[in-house]
This record gives C-alpha cells, sequence and structure tokens, in this order.
C-alpha cells in the first residue's frame, strides 16, 4: 500500500471518495504526490466487518464508516449539551480569534460550527481520514494529517482545540508541546476528553456486572496498544508542564441512560446512552480481538449482556468528561 511520501506536508481534503484526486484542491500538487494521496489516505481496509482509516493504518482504534459517522456527529452533541449548551469554555476575543485549528476533526461537525461563530477567522480542521464534508463555509479548510507528526503550519494559530482524543495518542506530552509551539503568545488552547472508567455513586454498578468486565477490559487493551486512554485527569498537567498558563479544569459528570431525575441530565443520559450502545462493537472489536487477543464471539456475547445493563434504569452508570483550557504566555516567541 501507498503512503504519504516522508516529510509531505498536510493536504487540503474533502469528503471526496472516487473524486478524491480530481478535485481542484489538488491543482498545484506533482502527481506522485496526488497518486499517493488517492491511493493511501482513501484505500480504506474492512477489517471485523467495518470500514477504518487508511493512512498511518491502525493508529485510531475506531472505524470510519458512515454508521460511526453519524455517531460522532451525536457525540458532538452530547458534548456540548453535557456542558452547558458551548462549542468551548475558554475566554476567547472574537477580535483576537484570527486563526483556529481543530485537532482530530473527525465528522469536522466542531470546526463547521465554530467557523460561524467567527466568521473573520480562518478555521483549519485535520484528520487522518478525508470523511469532512466537500462543501463547507469559505472560512474552513480540512487536511489529512497525523497530529504526531512534525507539525509545519508556516503561521500560529489563537486557538487550538483538541477533543476525544482518548486511546488515540501514543505521546501526549509530545502533542502538547507541538501545540504550544503553534499556538500565538496569548493565544488559547482547550482539550475535552474523557476519563473512560465507569462508576456509580450508588454502588449499581459492581464487578459482577458484565459492563464493569467490558470496560476494564477496553481500558486495558487501549493501554497495552500504547494510547493512553485515561487522558481526562491527565489533561491540566500536561497542559502545564508544556508551559501554559492559567489552567481551569471543569468536570462534567455524563449520566448513561434515561435514569437521572433532573431533565437536563436525563437528556445527556439518553444520548450518551443512545452513542454507547451504537458504538459498542467499534468501541471493541480492534481492541479486543487484536490488541486483547479475544474471540470474536466472546465480544459479541460479551456486548450482548452490556446492551441488556445499560439499557436497564437499575443501572446508574456514569463518566466524567474533562474540559482544561489554558493560555500561551505573552512575550514568547513562536
Amino acid at each position: 500500500m501507498a503512503s504519504l511520501p516522508t516529510g509531505a506536508s498536510p493536504v487540503d481534503v474533502g469528503r471526496a471518495s472516487e473524486e478524491f484526486a480530481d478535485d481542484s484542491t489538488f491543482d498545484e500538487l506533482p502527481p506522485s504526490l496526488i497518486a499517493s494521496l488517492s491511493s493511501s489516505v482513501v484505500d480504506y481496509p474492512i477489517e471485523h466487518g467495518r470500514r477504518y482509516h487508511a493512512y498511518q493504518p491502525g493508529v485510531y482504534p475506531m472505524p470510519n464508516d458512515e454508521y460511526e459517522l453519524e455517531r460522532l456527529d451525536l457525540t458532538h452533541h452530547l458534548m456540548v449539551c453535557g456542558t452547558g449548551d458551548k462549542l468551548y469554555l475558554a475566554p476567547l476575543s472574537v477580535e483576537k480569534t484570527n486563526r483556529v485549528l481543530d485537532i482530530g476533526t473527525g465528522t469536522g461537525i466542531w470546526a463547521i460550527e465554530i467557523s460561524n461563530v467567527f466568521p473573520a477567522a480562518e478555521v483549519r480542521g485535520n484528520d487522518l481520514s478525508p470523511v469532512q464534508p466537500i462543501w463547507v463555509p469559505p472560512n474552513i479548510k480540512f487536511e489529512v494529517a497525523d497530529v504526531e507528526s512534525p507539525w509545519t503550519y508556516s503561521a500560529p494559530f489563537d486557538f487550538i482545540f483538541c477533543r476525544y482524543m482518548a486511546g488515540s495518542i501514543a505521546n501526549w506530552p509530545k502533542l502538547m508541546r507541538s501545540i504550544f509551539d503553534n499556538v500565538s503568545p496569548g493565544g488559547w488552547v482547550e482539550f475535552q476528553d474523557f476519563d473512560m472508567r465507569y462508576h456509580s455513586e450508588d454502588g449499581s454498578l459492581t464487578d459482577s456486572h458484565s459492563t464493569k468486565r467490558w470496560i476494564d477490559a477496553l481500558i486495558g487493551a487501549a493501554a497495552k496498544s500504547g494510547r493512553e486512554p485515561l487522558v481526562g485527569p491527565k489533561l491540566s498537567g500536561w497542559a502545564r508542564d508544556a508551559g501554559f498558563q492559567g489552567v481551569k479544569e471543569h468536570i462534567f459528570t455524563f449520566p448513561i441512560g434515561r435514569w437521572p431525575k433532573e431533565l437536563k441530565l436525563r437528556e445527556v443520559g439518553m444520548i450518551n446512552l443512545v452513542l454507547i450502545l451504537d458504538g459498542l462493537e467499534a468501541f471493541s472489536l480492534r481492541l479486543l480481538c487484536d490488541v486483547a487477543g479475544w474471540n470474536e464471539d466472546d465480544v459479541h456475547e460479551l456486548l450482548t449482556n452490556v446492551r441488556g445493563e445499560l439499557m436497564s434504569s437499575a443501572l446508574h452508570a456514569q463518566i466524567k468528561f474533562h474540559v482544561v483550557y489554558g493560555q500561551k504566555p505573552l512575550g514568547l516567541r513562536v
């Protein structure tokens, strides 16, 4: 399988499928690079009945097929709803936010919405897969890039946003340094991610539950793969170590299911339940089968039990979601 040439810069892309190499975005690229991109970026492998990214194969454990893209858009809704109906929490200035970067943009939904909030800003979103829409606001560009490779941007950003990357990054301190180096002095960064451990405040989730066995096995497999699954609680420390100042952390609790009595929490819980049920196979098959060595039939049997437990109002499982933001000190050169 062809791969992106060593040292190549990120390339602007849309959700291009078979028209990938014919898009006008590529007019100035050499034919050899276009051919490499068209084969290595969109020649998606099929594993366990699901479609996965092709560029830097295996780096990201989740599928990138249409079913997963729909789930990711709903995940965006969960995070916005669960954090007070906000796209971000950092204290941004409209006048000073001229360049925005969305790391691991996925479907591009956050980047598209933020481009409407800051219509005068240049917004970029990068991802391993070119699955974003082609038709987007004029101030936004998407590109294929591995954020753990050297960054090649010619100008710094005023706001860098990184969300839902648990289990996807091998070296978080290195990524934090890349982010720090590419933020303007006085610019802001924001990280949003889960602590993947499920818990209950009333003891209704115990070690005897299939749900607890499943999430613990998933966390163990992600750790074994070398990509940190428990990102949320570590974000603030990594951000401070990278040099960001005024680091603030907000921790939100997302219930799983319709059991909460409070209306807003019930809404969050219902969205979260749908996302988890729809994503059980996507979360599990690659990690439990390919990394942990489980038999696929055993995985499906466990997931059947997990579905039943999570749909029961008797199980009051929850998950924590961390939002961390900070600022690059003024007076530092980029």
